[in-house]
């Protein structure tokens, strides 16, 4: 299909496509169209696919295109397809391995662009949590994108202190999700805490969705009205 035709195809589902940003995606190496011999793009269903998931990405989960990125490397495309009329299977997110990785906060504020001001209040409202102490404090990869989030969030006129709110809010979801298969967890055996771990990861996948469906469905009251 020409670029055009995508974006035909697509419109549907996301009002706000364009050439342009097709063609941005593609700038960012996230697309990689067949040309002709003269010079137009042409789009498999392959790509489409790709595509689609790209945009359901930033759309559903609000995920920076680098991740999205590592996302797709790790077949997320394939993945995102579900025969007709069965539902997409629910992202999860690994929660047992641990991360090697970490930034100093100067790292921190190169990499996601925020101000100090900022992570030193996320931090002050319990958003944000530095691992270690002292000179071996550093962030993990998690609180990298949680600081990016929120800076998307300082830009619409959210303050820190306002974001305690989703912090309160992921509390009682994981005492929640603790309270089910916590037992399992603290397990002497292995196999049931591997199964536990399982399902510990499905189950965030699960509220993380349940949640983003509740406020889709009430902000489209603000639009709709009652």
């Amino acid at each position: 299909m020409t670029i055009g035709a995508v974006c035909a195809l697509l419109r549907r589902e996301f009002p706000d496509i364009s050439i342009s940003k097709i063609r941005y995606l593609e700038d960012q190496k996230l697309l990689s169209p067949r040309r002709t011999e003269g010079g137009y793009r042409l789009y498999s269903s392959a790509d489409v696919t790709r595509l689609r998931t790209i945009l359901r990405l930033q759309r559903d989960e609000f995920l920076p295109l680098r991740v999205i990125r590592q996302e797709l490397a790790a077949g997320r495309a394939d993945e995102d397809e579900a025969p007709e009329g069965e539902p997409r299977r629910t992202r999860r997110i690994a929660i047992s391995a641990p991360a090697a990785e970490r930034w100093s906060l100067d790292q921190m504020l190169e990499q996601s662009g925020a101000e100090e001001s900022l992570v030193r209040e996320l931090e002050e409202y319990g958003v944000l949590a530095a691992r270690g102490r002292g000179a071996a404090a550093g962030y993990d990869p998690i609180e990298m994108e949680i600081v990016r989030v929120a800076a998307e969030l300082a830009r619409f006129g959210v303050a820190a202190r306002n974001m305690r709110v989703l912090r309160t809010s992921t509390d009682r979801e994981a005492v929640l999700i603790e309270q089910v298969v916590g037992p399992a967890l603290r397990s002497r055996n292995g196999e049931r805490r591997k199964e536990a771990v399982t399902a510990l990861e499905s189950m965030a996948a699960v509220v993380s969705q349940l949640k983003h469906l509740m406020l889709v469905r009430d902000l489209r009251k603000l639009v709709q009205g009652p």
